[in-house]
């Protein structure tokens, strides 16, 4: 299944009521009036958003329709789509040149972080990279031993030291090892307590200091995980977290169980910080790079065939 089709169908609850509502108040229209825009943007609203984006793109909407005349549904759903994609892209790009480049993962419990962490070696294992993953959230009980699980499933090395030692001194640990290894990329999942901000924030400082002196010149992404199901929050929490790290990307998980995939927007243009990856699925192969345009297609558009579902129509034959 390839990247739109994947991403197409991870957004099927979010294009089942944000595009449906969408097509509702299109039905029968000769004409689009200024009910429909606001109509709009309270369906735009309620699929998360947010309200600043969603009065942008009913803006930029209301000007290209008195400007090129639309007045068909297809149209005015092309013109929406084509704001979107605009609106999303840009920064979506993971910049990972030298070698080894460092990925630092944060996100507060429950969100999918570890999974995240194990599906995403997964990917850069199949594009040929030699991948070492930093086990440093050394205090949440067992994460060290889920993340072990994922380093198997996807076949790569995996740095650890003993539950509550220092994440600094794993991360340095697993530098060195990448250096040994000519790893291509070490991926660090780092703690996400947003109860003891001042703790984040000079653990993550100390990491910092360690890949500085390491390895002054690599690159290197900090990438926030959020839940996708959780709205809202998810924003308010990326928020919360802008404050005491430097995020450089969001990672947004279940994005296939949830009718709020609009938040995208919210994060993007409302937070100004880009998403790089989002998760479509539990397979391990379900982490997927974002892509504005997909994205953009997938909210608006009707759901791509595939052959997982072609396969399913052969079996009930």
């Amino acid at each position: 299944m390839g990247l739109f089709q994947k991403i197409n169908k991870g957004l099927k609850k979010t294009r089942e009521s944000m595009s449906a509502a969408i097509d509702t108040m299109l039905y029968g229209k000769m004409e689009i009036d200024d009910t429909f825009f606001d109509d709009l943007e309270e369906v735009l609203v309620m699929g998360d958003v947010g309200v600043s984006t969603a009065t942008e793109i009913v803006e930029k909407l209301r000007e290209r329709a008195q400007k090129e005349n639309l007045r068909t549904a297809e149209k005015v759903k092309a013109a929406i789509r084509e704001i979107v994609a605009q609106m999303l892209s840009g920064g979506e790009e993971m910049n990972l040149l030298t070698m080894p480049s460092i990925i630092l993962v944060i996100g507060v419990n429950g969100v999918g972080k570890t999974t995240t962490i194990g599906k995403m070696a997964a990917f850069y294992k199949a594009e040929g990279k030699k991948v070492i993953l930093a086990a440093a959230d050394t205090f949440r009980a067992a994460a060290i031993e889920q993340l072990q699980e994922w380093a198997d499933r996807a076949g790569v090395d995996m740095i650890k030291h003993k539950e509550g030692a220092d994440p600094a001194a794993v991360v340095f640990d697993s530098i060195s090892a990448g250096k040994a290894r000519d790893a291509d990329v070490i991926i660090c999942d780092t703690a996400g307590r947003l109860h003891n901000k001042k703790h984040l924030m000079e653990e993550l400082a100390k990491i910092y200091r360690v890949i500085d002196r390491e390895l002054p010149y690599s690159d290197r992404e900090v990438l926030l995980v959020l839940d996708a199901t959780t709205g809202q929050n998810a924003v308010n929490q990326a928020k919360e977290f802008l404050n005491v790290a430097e995020i450089t990307g969001i990672i947004l998980t279940k994005l296939d169980g949830t009718a709020r995939g609009g938040v995208v927007l919210n994060i993007k243009n409302d937070l100004k910080v880009p998403v790089k990856f989002v998760g479509v699925g539990e397979k391990i192969d379900d982490l997927q790079p974002f892509s504005a345009e997909a994205f953009a297609q997938g909210l608006f558009d009707v759901e791509m065939p595939t052959h997982d579902d072609e396969n399913e129509e052969g079996n009930n034959e």
